[in-house]
Order: structure tokens, then sequence, then C-alpha cells
């Protein structure tokens, strides 16, 4: 147990799968009774296991994840990385005054990343309507960056979903199971779309394989005309909470303001509202051209968040 733990509540590592769904099912009961985006999604964190070009065992989370249980053994709060230098805290709101400020001391000490000679960083992000946690970080000297993001919320209620009509010679559909060419052409979207050079067939075959999130059926793509996917949009589904989630939305580069993505997001929601959800979800930085996005598909919520470091 790290110093200043409370004697009722101890901390472990993380050890095996069997943890990594107990986490899930921790992420599961919070979300009703938690703030939106207090916590993460179950697309996020399955993404965190699943989201690898193998679904074999990584040794090394066993000393960048902590879990924090009671006497009895219910599991109430998780600190984990998703990159390199920042943490996320996941906690039990019933007791994250108990717990939060070791949790966070416990991933200084272990997540910080070297920045320069003598000097390590941690990066945390914080929504502004989280003044405990503010108010904690400024007492351990933590400042607030330029940098953040937002969290977007529709809660379905009556709204009717407009019928979908894609540009003229592109097909809307979903992926299809087990398929390494639409995996191919998930990958290359996501580096054209995003910049990047480093997703592969095999980490979208792992996820779509055992992350309990995901559906085919809610895995829509604009394909092209020559074959090739001009649009993605991924709707993972948290089947308890009737919680839909947006991840990932984009276009390729050479299929921009055909309102290709705007479709593809108006038929997941018709879809998923048919299976019962109640609320759907996005999160997106600071890029304007996705929040008009995001505005236009009818999110009536946002929920600021922003970077904060030491």
């Amino acid at each position: 147990m790290t110093q200043g733990a409370p004697s009722q509540i101890r901390c472990r590592p993380l050890r095996d799968d069997e943890d990594v769904r107990r986490v899930r099912d921790l992420l599961v009961e919070t979300h009703s009774i938690s703030p939106p985006g207090f916590n993460w999604e179950v697309r996020r964190w399955d993404g965190w296991r699943f989201y690898n070009p193998t679904a074999e065992w990584d040794p090394a989370w066993e000393s960048r994840v902590q879990l924090w249980e009671t006497s009895e053994g219910r599991l109430v709060g998780v600190v984990n990385p998703e990159g390199s230098g920042d943490a996320h805290l996941q906690v039990h709101p019933h007791y994250r005054h108990s717990i939060e400020e070791d949790m966070l001391a416990w991933a200084e000490e272990h997540l910080a990343r070297q920045a320069a000679v003598g000097r390590r960083q941690l990066t945390i992000g914080v929504f502004e309507y989280d003044r405990p946690r503010r108010q904690l970080l400024e007492e351990r000297g933590y400042e607030k960056l330029d940098t953040g993001g937002t969290f977007y919320l529709l809660r379905f209620g009556l709204q009717l979903m407009p019928e979908v009509r894609l540009a003229d010679g592109y097909r809307l559909r979903a992926t299809r199971p087990g398929s390494a060419d639409d995996a191919q052409r998930i990958a290359d979207l996501l580096n054209a779309a995003f910049r990047r050079d480093f997703h592969n067939a095999e980490e979208y075959l792992v996820f779509a394989e055992n992350a309990r999130c995901f559906r085919h059926d809610l895995d829509l793509v604009a394909e092209a005309p020559d074959g090739s996917f001009a649009s993605y949009v991924g709707m993972p589904y948290d089947e308890q909470n009737r919680y839909a989630i947006f991840e990932p939305v984009c276009t390729h580069p050479d299929h921009l303001r055909r309102g290709l993505a705007q479709a593809l997001m108006w038929e997941a929601l018709r879809r998923v509202q048919a299976l019962g959800a109640v609320s759907a979800s996005t999160e997106t930085g600071q890029a304007t051209a996705a929040n008009r996005l995001y505005e236009s598909i009818g999110f009536t919520e946002t929920y600021a968040m922003s970077d904060w470091r030491r």
C-alpha cells in the first residue's frame, strides 16, 4: 500500500485479464452515477487492452496500472496511462475523497516521464466541472495548459433521425466480420485521415474479435467508387447503460466536404436508437472542423476538459 492510503483500502498492480474485466465492470457500474466523461467509457478501455496487433498479455502493464480495492475485495479505483507521461484516474465517485490523492501520488511516482535532466513531467486531463480534482492538482503544483478537448453528449429522447443518403457514387455499408481486406482499408483510412503511419490491419481485427463493445452492424463505412474506404464511423456500444460511443470518426482527405461522415453518424444513431440506446457521446480536441460536425449532428451538451501538468 502506498503512503497515505486508508487502511481499509489496499492497492496492487493489475495482474491479468480478470483484472481487466473487473476494471471494465467498474466503468460500466459508475457510468450512471458519475458526471459525463468522468471515467473512461468502455470503448476506450477495451481499446487500451485490445487495439493492438496481438491479443497477448503485455507484462509491462503490471507495472503501469494500479488497482485500489476495499478490504472486501471491491474494486473502487484504477490508475492507468494511455500514452507516455500521462495518467488517467478511474474512480468510484463514492470513494474518490478517500483515495484520489493516493492515486495521484502513485501516478507521479510511476507514470511521469523524463522530460529533461533532473525533471520528470506528468500530464492529467481534468474537466472544468471537476473542482475537487482541479483543487487537488493546484495543491500539488500542477499548472493548467492551453491544450485540452471537449466531451459531447447527445440524449436521444424523442429525437427523430433523418433519412440518410450518401453523395453520388458512394455506398454505405457495415464492415464485414473477419475480413482482412476491410481491416486493411480501415488501417489505410486511419493513417491518411489522421496523418499517421502506424495503423495496421491486425490491430483492427484483434479489437473487433475481442472487444465486447464492438458491433459490426454499428461499424460503418462509405465506400468510394474505386472500392477504397472514403469515410469511417465506428460506434461501440455499452449495452448495460444503453450508451453509444462514436470512435473513430474520420474521412480521407481526398473525400472531404461531401457530407460522408455526417451521413454515417446519422445512420449509426438511427441503428443504435433502434437497439434502445438512450445516449451517445464523442470526444474531440480543439479541431474546429470536428466540432462543427458534432454540433450539426445535435450534441446538445458539451463539457470542456483541460490538460494539467507538473
